[in-house]
């Protein structure tokens, strides 16, 4: 018998292994990683309920509504402050006199600080297909 385990081919081979030649670190690309990163980008500011974009440079006053949705935007959930994760779902819970309850509706925080966000530019120039199947016949158009 052999002193082997298993008799296959291949299996603890007397050959030598090839070995592989030691490979120096890959080249960097240069300039931004990532999914949207390095391209334009702009920031704005949109209702906290529907969505709907806003200039940043109008100012958010205690009375001001969504154009859209009509809902109040002076509310801790379209505030920069706003988090869930600590006490009385706001960063300056230390400076604020009293909790507010309801976050969706209309406040008098002096803090308030509109929440901005920072999105990847779209290309409004591109054609967009009006029904299924254009859009299906588009993604295999060489």
């Amino acid at each position: 018998m052999s002193d082997r385990k298993y008799r296959q081919s291949g299996y603890q081979n007397d050959a030598p292994r090839e070995s592989r030649a030691p490979q120096g670190p890959r080249e960097k690309k240069e300039g931004p990683r990532g999914r949207g990163l390095g391209g334009p980008t702009e920031t704005v500011f949109r209702c906290a309920r529907c969505g709907e974009q806003r200039a940043i440079a109008d100012a958010v006053e205690h009375d001001t509504a969504c154009a859209k949705c009509h809902t109040d935007l002076h509310t801790c959930s379209n505030c920069v402050h706003f988090d869930t994760s600590v006490r009385w779902e706001c960063r300056k819970f230390e400076e604020i006199p009293a909790r507010i309850v309801k976050k969706s509706t209309r406040n008098e925080c002096t803090f308030f600080t509109p929440k901005e966000a920072q999105e990847v530019g779209r290309q409004h120039d591109r054609e967009t297909p009006k029904d299924a199947r254009s859009a299906f016949d588009a993604l295999f158009k060489l």
